[in-house]
């Protein structure tokens, strides 16, 4: 008996402990996917041999728990009665189909005033020790290689922006500048690691900094609270992608996926949300 969607399906609970998604959010990905994958379906010049997955359900649900708990594909291969090449091949034609219709939109209004407030933060994966370039995923916060992106969101706490994939050397602030600006009359609310950002952009809201021989007011360390107090979204948002192991532990893939993979988990998350 192998598993399948049929069968783990009749209990939501587990099902929602083993992708990440409950059953109605799962229905609701599986039809938007369900276009492209017809689509596709109808182009195929030639039929090949079967996946040995008996739905595009069960090629989801396959896909979701590999994101939810990053197992090998190999035991992926012996929950489903496939062999890991199985699981490999449906990997490498499915991802695109999902990440074309369940990603971050780039939000051209976001270079206007439509926006009022944006949360700016970083979020650090650890990675493998890549064989060439190792200095430049080498994060010296983290004592390890990591890559890193910028997320941005917006009070409703809606993911409005996924950044390039960069080495765990950038510095937060690199990153910003290599990424287009976002509306200047935006507010900006970032961390520390922003510092010169008010320079380059308007409102821009920063945590001051204290010293030994300069200690922070009582009136700055107001303003500190109240920062965190917003800056606390980001930081919960970053929390709910780090759910999927896939992004929570040691990323042992190919780094060019990584970018793809976080933006198809980013538009999970909106979607969860009914963005």
């Amino acid at each position: 008996m192998s598993l399948s969607y049929q069968s783990l399906v009749k209990h939501p609970h587990c099902f929602q402990k083993l992708t990440g998604l409950s059953i109605k959010e799962f229905t609701e990905m599986t039809e938007k996917v369900r276009s492209v994958y017809v689509k596709w379906e109808g182009i195929k010049k030639i039929p090949g041999r079967p996946s040995g997955f008996r739905s595009l359900e069960d090629k989801l649900l396959c896909l979701m728990m590999y994101y939810r708990t990053y197992v090998t594909h190999t035991f992926l291969g012996y929950l489903f009665n496939l062999h890991n090449a199985n699981v490999c091949r449906m990997f490498k034609i499915l991802e695109p189909m999902v990440a074309k219709t369940i990603h971050i939109k780039k939000d051209r209004t976001l270079t206007q005033e439509k926006v009022l407030s944006i949360l700016v933060d970083v979020t650090e994966v650890p990675t493998q020790r890549p064989k060439k370039k190792q200095k430049e995923k080498y994060s010296g916060k983290k004592k390890r290689h990591t890559l890193k992106s910028e997320l941005a969101i917006r009070e409703d706490g809606k993911i409005i922006h996924v950044s390039k994939v960069y080495g765990g050397r950038t510095h937060d602030f690199k990153i910003r500048k290599s990424e287009k600006p976002f509306g200047r009359d935006s507010t900006k609310i970032v961390d520390s690691g922003y510092q010169g950002l008010q320079k380059q952009e308007q409102n821009v809201w920063l945590p001051f900094k204290g010293t030994k021989k300069k200690p922070l007011t009582q009136e700055q360390k107001n303003h500190n609270k109240a920062l965190a107090q917003l800056r606390i979204k980001i930081e919960h948002k970053i929390g709910e992608l780090k759910v999927f192991k896939i992004l929570g532990e040691r990323y042992r893939n190919f780094q060019k996926k990584f970018h793809m993979r976080l933006n198809i988990l980013a538009g999970l998350v909106n979607m969860k949300h009914d963005f």
